[in-house]
Order: structure tokens, then sequence, then C-alpha cells
């Protein structure tokens, strides 16, 4: 009869960390949330889920780096995997291609999940916060100055308000 299961190797998630995986969990739920309260397609779930897959499959990569492997191979697998998710959130309608700034918000969470692999918590956590800054702070320029919306941009604004 084989011993029984100690709760130490019940909560082991070696080589994981259980600190980077709260912190992937709360990097993509701020960036999520700035989205999500915006009715923006990369919400709460999205975003987590991208932050803590990003971050498994690179720890994971560099858990068994060795000879022959190389884990920024991993890296650029994960980009071009997370340009594919982002680019299924884009939209051509009118002329006008919508999703573009969700697309982008998607690439950052993976490279939120890489630094969390590579660097450390801390710097995650900053990216995410750097990340909702951006977000938050390029769309409160937009509707405070009219320079912002030229172009492309009030081409949008206009198919936006005929809806």
């Amino acid at each position: 009869m084989a011993p029984p299961v100690t709760l130490q190797e019940l909560l082991a998630v070696d080589p994981l960390q259980w600190s980077h995986l709260l912190t992937a969990l709360v990097c993509g739920t701020v960036v999520g949330l700035e989205r999500q309260l915006r009715g923006k397609p990369v919400g709460i779930r999205t975003s987590t889920l991208i932050v803590l897959g990003t971050y498994v499959f690179v720890a994971l990569a560099q858990s068994v780096n060795n000879e022959v492997t190389d884990s920024s191979r991993i890296i650029g697998q994960v980009v071009t995997g997370v340009g594919f998710l982002g680019a299924g959130v884009m939209l051509a309608k009118d002329g006008i291609v919508l999703g573009v700034t969700s697309a982008a918000t998607i690439w950052a969470l993976a490279a939120i999940g890489v630094a969390l692999s590579v660097a450390s918590p801390l710097v995650a956590v900053k990216l995410s916060l750097l990340v909702v800054v951006i977000l938050v702070g390029v769309d409160l320029l937009e509707s405070y100055s009219s320079l912002f919306t030229r172009g492309v941009h009030a081409r949008y604004s206009n198919w936006r308000n005929r809806r």
C-alpha cells in the first residue's frame, strides 16, 4: 500500500512557484479589469489566462533547459501563438479595423507573463500598471483633445456614433 500523500506534496507545483502563480493572477486581473469595465473583448478571464499560461510555458521551458532545448525558442513560439490569438480579436468593418488595441493588449499580457518568468514578480506588476496607465491615459487624452482623434481615429469615432 502506498504511503498517504502529505499536504506539502499535494500543494507542490514544482518547478513553478505559488508566488509567481498568484502574481500572474493579480497582473491579469488588473489589466483585465480595465478592459472589462470598458466593455472590451479581452476581460479579466482572458487576461488572467494569458499571463498565467505564458508564465507556465516559459517557466517550464526554463526548468528543462539543457544542451538540447532552448527556452528562448519557447518564448518565440509564445509570441507567435499570442499574435494568432490577438488577430482573432480584430475585425474589419466599413473600412475600419477594430480591436487593434485589444490585440496589442494581448501581446503585452504575454510579455508580462514572460517577465514574470525571467525577471521578477515586481517587474510583472510594474508592467501591468504601465499597461493600464497607457490604456486609460491615452483614452483620457483622446476625450480631452480633438488633436488625438484625427485620421483613422476620426473615421472610427464617426462610424461608432452612426450606430
